[in-house]
């Protein structure tokens, strides 16, 4: 499990409004990256357990990154916490879902837990709509979007006042060009942040978790899930919630034997 070295801050809470400014920026505070390179260091070391404690320490402090989640949960890879893991692999794929290194060490670290659920297949026009709002993070798509819109409107006030026709024609058309694209990609961002916050989904913290047919203790059980195992939460109601796997079965559980992603 490699790890990854660049960090960026993103704060708790100011993700939808920072969307539409420039949402990715270096720390000002140096103290969090050095205790980000500090965690690097300790895993280098095969110190994992003092590496995930200097990891926890800067997400407490409501500090957030792909880059951070990841290395979390490659920590927790190697002390053998598969679920944790995957709980950070799938916080981190929520701020980057097309990383590649986040993507294979989902699928790997799913290969180590007991439940292997096929999903239900998607419809192909579901399928390439989701491929193509998730192309990039939207941290990205909001930092491009305002390169393109800003270059845009220079280019069409450059058409303003350039009297070359051909200059001016080039001018109008890519400005126009420009912009369309910056527009797109704020929309993009939009439906991804809007495509993860609909999608409520967490993991099962608990070796056997029994899944009951109504939120009631004394209820029929339906099935069995296990440590590790990724579920969308479709309802809550007190401390149960109602839970859909990949492969369509569902059912409800309590609010304990999770951790949200």
């Amino acid at each position: 499990m490699k790890l990854k070295r660049k960090y960026n801050r993103l704060t708790t809470g100011l993700y939808p409004v920072l969307m539409l400014l420039l949402p990715l920026f270096s720390l000002g505070d140096d103290k969090p990256n050095a205790r980000f390179e500090k965690g690097n260091q300790l895993y280098a070391k095969a110190q994992y357990p003092q590496a995930i404690q200097v990891y926890q320490q800067i997400i407490q402090e409501g500090y957030q990154s792909a880059v951070l989640y990841f290395n979390t949960g490659n920590a927790y890879y190697k002390s053998d916490d598969v679920a944790s893991a995957i709980l950070y692999y799938e916080k981190a794929h929520k701020l980057a879902p097309n990383d590649k290194d986040i993507n294979i060490n989902i699928q790997f670290a799913n290969l180590k837990i007991a439940d292997k659920i096929e999903p239900q297949p998607e419809f192909f026009v579901t399928r390439w709509w989701h491929n193509f709002i998730l192309i990039l993070p939207a941290g990205t798509l909001s930092v491009l979007s305002d390169v393109f819109v800003l270059i845009g409107f220079l280019l069409l006030i450059a058409y303003l006042f350039t009297s070359i026709v051909a200059i001016k024609k080039a001018c109008f058309y890519m400005g126009i060009v420009l912009i369309f694209i910056g527009f797109t990609s704020i929309f993009m961002a939009n439906r991804q942040v809007n495509y993860f916050s609909s999608h409520h989904q967490a993991i099962i913290f608990g070796n056997s978790v029994t899944v009951k047919g109504s939120p009631d203790i004394n209820a029929k059980p339906l099935f069995v899930i296990h440590e590790g195992t990724k579920v969308d939460i479709t309802q809550k109601e007190g401390s149960w919630i109602a839970i859909e796997l990949p492969n369509g079965n569902s059912g409800w559980i309590t609010l304990d034997n999770v951790k949200e992603i």
